[in-house]
């Protein structure tokens, strides 16, 4: 026999759908899981593991899928070999003012 569930469905949907829409409302705005909690008489922490598991199974945390797991693999990869070239590059940059600077010295003094 499953534990029997400590809020009601109805609480946690409500207590999301608040501190969505307050976060919607003002992004900036700090200390919203907390102030709903009071309102609703739920610990803080408590809320922020409901909406944070309302936001994994909506889909909207990172990583959450496999489609935005590989998406943010294929990112890494083409990150890392955007600084494999771009090391390459600043290698031949500096190969080729030393022969141009000793292509000046070379010139100044015939």
């Amino acid at each position: 026999m499953p534990a029997q569930r400590k809020y009601p469905p109805e609480l946690i949907e409500r207590g999301v759908r608040m501190v969505r829409e307050l976060r919607q409302d003002d992004p900036g705005r700090s200390g919203v899981v907390r102030r709903v909690g009071e309102m609703i008489g739920v610990h803080p922490e408590v809320l922020r593991h409901w909406v944070r598991k309302a936001d994994a199974k909506a889909g909207e945390c990172l990583g959450s899928t496999n489609v935005d797991a590989a998406h943010l693999r294929r990112l890494e990869q083409e990150n890392a070999e955007l600084r494999r070239v771009n090391g390459i590059l600043k290698a031949a940059a500096v190969l080729f003012a030393v022969e141009l600077e000793e292509g000046k010295g070379v010139s100044s003094t015939q």
